[in-house]
C-alpha cells in the first residue's frame, strides 16, 4: 500500500464557501455568495470566541508596570485573560481575579504594594486593573490572553485553525448559510453542526492526569 506521506491538507476561505453551498444544495456563483459567505464565516469565528472555542489563539504577554499606577491597556484583540502572575526577582506570585463588584467595593484602590489580584475591564480596548498598585517599576505581570482569531478577509486566506476543527468550521458556515438560502435544512445542518461543535469542544479541553481508586466493596457470607 503505498500512502501519500504529505500531512498539508488545508482549507482557503472559498473552499469552505463552496463546501458550505453544496451542502445547502445550492451553489457558489455570484460576488454577493462570496459577500454574504464571508460575512457568515466572521459572524460563527465570533460566536466560537464568545464560546471559548479557540484555545490554540492563547497568548503569554508580559506587561511592566509603574509604580503608582494600577490600570494597563492591553490590546484590543485580547478577548478575556485567563491567569495572571506578578513576576519579582524570578519569583512569580499567583494573582486572583476580581469581579467587577469586587474590584469597585474596593475602599483604597491607591494603596500600594505587590499586585496579588487583578480586574479585567472588557471594554473594546480591554483594561488589567491591580490590586494592590504597583509599589516599584521593577515588578513583570505576565498573563494568558485569549486573542481573537483573524478575519477571513478574502476567499484566498487560509482560516488560523488546527487541522481538528476543519468540519466544524464547514458545518457551522452551511449552517449559517442555511438560514439565508436553504431553510428547509436548517434543522438537519444545525444538528450537524452541533455534533461538530460539541466534539471539537470537547477535543479542545485542557487534559490533566488523573487516577481512578477503585471502590471496594464486601459482600458478608454468613
Amino acid at each position: 500500500m503505498t500512502v501519500s506521506g504529505s500531512k498539508n491538507f488545508e482549507l482557503q476561505v472559498d473552499d469552505y464557501i463552496e463546501e458550505a453551498f453544496e451542502r445547502c444544495g445550492t451553489e457558489f456563483r455570484t460576488g454577493y455568495d462570496a459577500r454574504t459567505a464571508k460575512r457568515s464565516l466572521n459572524l460563527l469565528l465570533a460566536d466560537w470566541a464568545n464560546r471559548g472555542l479557540n484555545q490554540w489563539t492563547i497568548k503569554q504577554r508580559t506587561q511592566a508596570v509603574t509604580q503608582g499606577t494600577s490600570a494597563y491597556d492591553l490590546g484590543t484583540d485580547v478577548i478575556d485573560v485567563l491567569s495572571v502572575v506578578c513576576r519579582r526577582s524570578g519569583s512569580d506570585l499567583t494573582m486572583t481575579r476580581l469581579s467587577r463588584d469586587g474590584y469597585i467595593t474596593i475602599p483604597t484602590k491607591t494603596t500600594q504594594g505587590r499586585p496579588s489580584q487583578y480586574f479585567l475591564d472588557r471594554q473594546i480596548t480591554p483594561s488589567l486593573k491591580l490590586y494592590t498598585t504597583p509599589e516599584n517599576s521593577t515588578d513583570t505581570i505576565i498573563y494568558d490572553a485569549l486573542v481573537r482569531m483573524d478575519d477571513a478577509d478574502t476567499l484566498i486566506n487560509t482560516v488560523d485553525m488546527p487541522f481538528r476543527f476543519y468540519p466544524c468550521l464547514a458545518a457551522g458556515l452551511a449552517y449559517y448559510i442555511s438560514m439565508k438560502r436553504a431553510p428547509d435544512r436548517i434543522q438537519l445542518l444545525k444538528a450537524v453542526y452541533e455534533e461538530e461543535f460539541e466534539r471539537a469542544r470537547t477535543e479542545d479541553r485542557d487534559r490533566s492526569s488523573f487516577n481512578v481508586t477503585p471502590q471496594y466493596e464486601y459482600l458478608r457470607v454468613n
